[in-house]
């Protein structure tokens, strides 16, 4: 390996990465398999990948093209060297909208085609649920379909010539007319005309083993489009010229509700002379919540364009009338449609588990039959289903034949992955019998491969070898896939994970307290792959900072379960390569709640840091910043914020602070609060008033110590509501609510004064125990509050968050976590629930901002944006995630990503905000973030309300 690295790293200009965390990277993509390869080459350009190919076949080492690795049968993995062109092979090359074409590198995000292109009212065709992260070139390997192929077809029917390189070094440009045409291609179809007419199904997503009919002389002798599906086999694609169409200039979508998801797809052929965009189909099994859709146990997802909006929706219209349906609803508004469309794309992620949360996995990912057959097919997969005791929720375009599915395989036993092969070949001769396709949209790989016979009989399987040798006589291309496959029960990802629960700190509730099966949960969509976020979106930002995939959650995941399995990282715990793919891991808590499966990267995160440091010293920002609580309450104690200000403002001393406390040299030191929340309580008098509802105000340590004007005004905001307001107990012992004092004279002599703390900052540096003994602290203070029915209204939404949720799952053992963190409520939950009938001042201004992102991931927004509404706030906040959540900005070497995370969305945000608009960021992060970098105020919700009531 060394001498092909040297070699490799003399003739190419791009990056060569032969280290552990390049290799973990790409063992896997989003199938069942896994190939650890040698190295991984990032080429700049098709010079670089001809010099990759010369070296690869001197050293006679295999060479796998990779695009976003979304494949969901492993034909992204390999063995050898892995071409990855996402890092600079990106390009849009030019667009020609009168010709209706683009020219393209193999590694453009489908979406960056989609934005260039919609200017001038065209689109590519073709638009799988991957499109905000799969490229052109893995399209154009796999023959990718999408929603609208329908309409529009596969992407073989928008491809118009390819660059392409075969592994010997030749350049071609493949078109119609035996145009690039490898040696002794066109000899062999002649040899094979009567096979060629008959051998192959006639239906319109037939994906399975190479395209040789499109080399008839009736089709064109279309080479372009043979190689199409080819799957990375036959040449490495540089360069692509494809067809575009013509964009809608309105859209509407019937969302039609059937019985079941046998009765929607009979009727999904008979709505195709209609002309629609889209059929898709789903099951109730997969919607987590049937909220905005029309009755039914199943929906088809009937999608009409026209030239307005008033002719989008009579078409809609038309097909409800034609449709017999249980229940029906068209949707013309933009933002109601695409609402509903992501229910259908989240399918892909939300499928990999059941309703009852145990796992599903890929492998029949996308078998298809023709349209008229479906509801047939579909009734007799089922009965299969049940026959081997399997389950699985059947989705996916139902206008077109193609079924998605994940199902229930045990893949970890090999009695489970003997059934496994048993169902994938019974189900095999179930979709042959049915005429159709093993693979409709995502490739035969290694999933399928081994059956093709089964699909085409011998002679036309020794018909794509024979092809395969004139492209690729070395068998150097991705071998292994397509012909002379390996099993399909070979290389599963699940078998180098231990089988013994691995001991961790968290319960991991969701996974059985599994940590295996917690980092099991990212199969590789790569939703966190996405370069820009929807609405209040907020995973990956240190992806879309970085554009590294280490850098990604799906990164991450991958080097912890490569971690797990100790092949390629070989210290477990102490690895660096995990530690520094976690260090820029902002713990935002977005995958949480936007990654389909909900892995929580944050959590793995100070999982992986306690045993990491477990007996070692840590970072200095550990200490500085983890016991941030500690040193505040000090200075608090002491009466010496002033002077720790003053002394801060000295440049020199800050400068000395800084650097011993592992602190960012570009960072200001936030200014201590001369007086504290509790204790201008205290001096308030220190006891509720009023006659309302009695509500628990949490002293979190950003309010207490930094920001105590927000616990000021949330005090008069939940005043005027008529509540009354109390903080938690000081003193553990039989404290009464809210004046931190005891009902005797000797308990008040045993009591332990302390103060209550959600233990944020020692879970997020990794300091568990720590965190744990705080939190059983707190639990002891709080003790009174729980033995009422009062809620806890906590401001800062991260202390929030961590309440919620790290709270019960690191006291895992202890009823009482699960009991206070059922009591947490926002602000706005506090004020929605608890005053129902109160009317908030009116403000009648603009707002801009952003979501907290642990608001978003843990806590939800719907009760902030209605109380936003009812002031008089107007407009949206803005996705993504400030970028210096809690200590990560903070750090010495996270500076540069904190402003590039912040440079996202929140500043662009603000700097366009119409004059006299609200800034509003209810985190003590975001405000001090936009203080640093935009000069701009931030303030919390309960601050512009509390200034309106004067």
């Amino acid at each position: 390996m060394t001498d092909l690295e040297a070699a490799l790293r003399r003739a190419v200009r791009g990056e060569v990465g032969f280290d552990t965390t390049s290799r973990a990277l790409t063992t896997m993509d989003a199938s069942n398999y896994r190939r650890v390869p040698l190295g991984v080459v990032a080429p700049r350009d098709a010079d670089d990948v001809a010099a990759v190919l010369e070296v690869c076949r001197e050293h006679a080492v295999p060479v796998v093209a990779r695009g976003g690795g979304t494949s969901i049968a492993g034909q992204a993995t390999g063995t050898g060297v892995v071409l990855d062109f996402t890092r600079h092979m990106n390009r849009l090359v030019g667009i020609d909208p009168q010709a209706r074409t683009a020219v393209v590198q193999p590694g453009l995000v489908l979406d960056r085609l989609q934005d260039a292109a919609a200017p001038h009212g065209l689109r590519f065709g073709p638009d799988p649920s991957t499109h905000s992260r799969c490229t052109l070139g893995g399209m154009i390997g796999n023959n990718s379909c999408g929603s609208h192929s329908v309409a529009w077809g596969t992407t073989a029917d928008s491809v118009r010539e390819l660059s392409v390189l075969t592994a010997r070094g030749r350049r071609l440009r493949l078109g119609q007319e035996w145009s690039g045409a490898p040696e002794g291609l066109r000899g062999l179809v002649d040899g094979e005309l009567a096979r060629l007419r008959t051998g192959f199904p006639d239906l319109p997503r037939r994906i399975s083993g190479y395209a040789l009919d499109a080399l008839l002389p009736e089709r064109g002798a279309d080479v372009a489009r043979s190689f199409c599906g080819s799957e990375g086999t036959l040449g490495v694609l540089t360069e692509a010229v494809v067809g575009l169409v013509e964009s809608p200039r309105a859209r509407a979508l019937a969302v039609l509700g059937y019985a079941d998801e046998a009765g929607a797809a009979e009727a999904a052929a008979g709505l195709l002379p209609l002309g629609p965009l889209t059929v898709e189909g789903m099951a109730v099994d997969l919607v987590p919540s049937t909220e905005g859709l029309p009755r039914g146990g199943a929906w088809l997802f009937v999608e009409t364009g026209g030239d307005t909006e008033g002719e989008a929706r009579a078409r809609a219209e038309a097909v409800v009338r034609a449709a017999d349906v249980v229940d029906a609803l068209v949707v013309t508004d933009p933002g109601g449609q695409r609402t509903l469309w992501r229910i259908r794309e989240d399918a892909s992620g939300t499928a990999t588990r059941m309703p009852d949360g145990s796992e599903a996995w890929p492998g029949w990912e996308d078998c298809a039959v023709p349209p008229a057959r479906l509801g047939g097919y579909l009734r007799d997969f089922r009965r299969l289903l049940t026959a081997h005791e399997l389950r699985g929720t059947p989705y996916g375009h139902f206008g077109d034949g193609c079924i998605h599915v994940r199902i229930d395989f045990d893949l970890l036993s090999a009695d489970g992955v003997a059934r496994f092969r048993r169902f994938s070949e019974e189900l095999a001769d179930l979709v042959v019998a049915h005429g159709g396709s093993l693979s409709g949209e995502h490739g035969d790989g290694q999933a399928r491969a081994e059956l093709l016979p089964r699909m085409y009989g011998a002679e036309t399987v020794a018909l794509f070898e024979r092809a395969k040798a004139v492209w690729d006589p070395d068998d150097l291309l991705n071998p292994g896939m397509l012909v002379r496959p390996a099993p399909l029960d070979a290389n599963l990802r699940f078998s180098v994970l231990p089988r013994e629960p691995v001991d961790v700190e968290f319960g991991y509730p969701s996974d059985g307290g599994d940590f295996s099966a917690a980092v099991r949960r990212c199969v590789g969509v790569a939703k966190c792959r996405t370069t820009s976020v929807s609405g209040t979106g907020v995973m990956c930002p240190s992806f879309r900072a970085t554009g590294d995939e280490q850098h990604s959650t799906r990164g991450r995941a991958r080097l912890l379960h490569e971690m797990l399995a100790g092949e390629l990282v070989t210290d477990g715990w102490r690895s660096t390569e995990v530690r520094d793919a976690l260090d820029l891991c902002l713990s935002c808590k977005g995958c949480r709640s936007d990654c389909p499966v909900e892995v929580d990267m944050a959590t793995y995160k100070a999982e992986f840091l306690h045993h990491h440091y477990a007996g070692r010293r840590r970072p200095a920002a550990h200490y500085a910043m983890g016991w941030l609580p500690v040193w505040l309450r000090w200075a608090a104690r002491t009466r010496t914020a002033p002077v720790v200000n003053a002394l801060a403002a000295v440049r020199p001393l800050a400068a000395v602070a800084k650097r011993l406390g592992g602190i960012a040299g570009e960072r200001e030191l936030p200014r201590l609060a001369g007086v504290t929340f509790s204790r201008w309580w205290r001096r308030r008098g220190g006891r509720p008033t009023g006659g309302g509802d009695l509500v628990v105000l949490w002293p979190d340590t950003f309010t207490e110590h930094l920001s105590p004007s927000v616990g000021r005004a949330a005090v008069r905001v939940l005043e005027a509501a008529g509540l009354r307001v109390a903080l938690p107990p000081t003193l553990r012992g039989r404290a009464v609510v809210g004046d931190g004092t005891s009902r005797s004279a000797l308990a008040l002599l045993t009591a332990r004064r302390g103060q209550v703390c959600c233990g944020l900052t020692y879970v997020s540096t990794g300091q568990l125990d720590r965190a744990r003994a705080v939190m059983r602290r707190t639990l002891d203070l709080m003790a009174p509050v729980l033995e009422t029915s009062a809620p806890v209204v906590v401001l800062e939404p991260s202390c929030a968050a961590a309440l919620r949720t790290d709270l019960p799952e690191l006291l895992h053992d202890d009823p009482r976590a699960a009991r206070l963190a059922a009591r947490v409520l926002t602000f706005a939950e506090a004020l929605e629930r608890h005053a129902p009938d109160w009317t908030p001042p009116q403000v009648n201004l603009p707002a801009v901002g952003q979501t907290h992102c642990h608001q978003h991931a843990v806590l939800g927004d719907a009760a902030d944006r209605r109380l936003r509404e009812s002031a008089g706030l107007t407009g949206e906040l803005s996705g993504g995630c400030c970028g210096l959540a809690g200590n990560f900005g903070f750090e010495a070497g996270h500076y540069e990503v904190s402003a590039a995370c912040a440079e996202d969305q929140l500043l662009p945000a603000v700097r366009e905000a119409p004059d006299g608009a609200v800034v509003l960021a209810d985190g003590f992060s975001c405000r001090t973030q936009l203080e640093q970098l935009a000069g701009a105020r931030g303030r919390h919700l309960a601050e512009v309300l509390a200034q309106r009531l004067a």
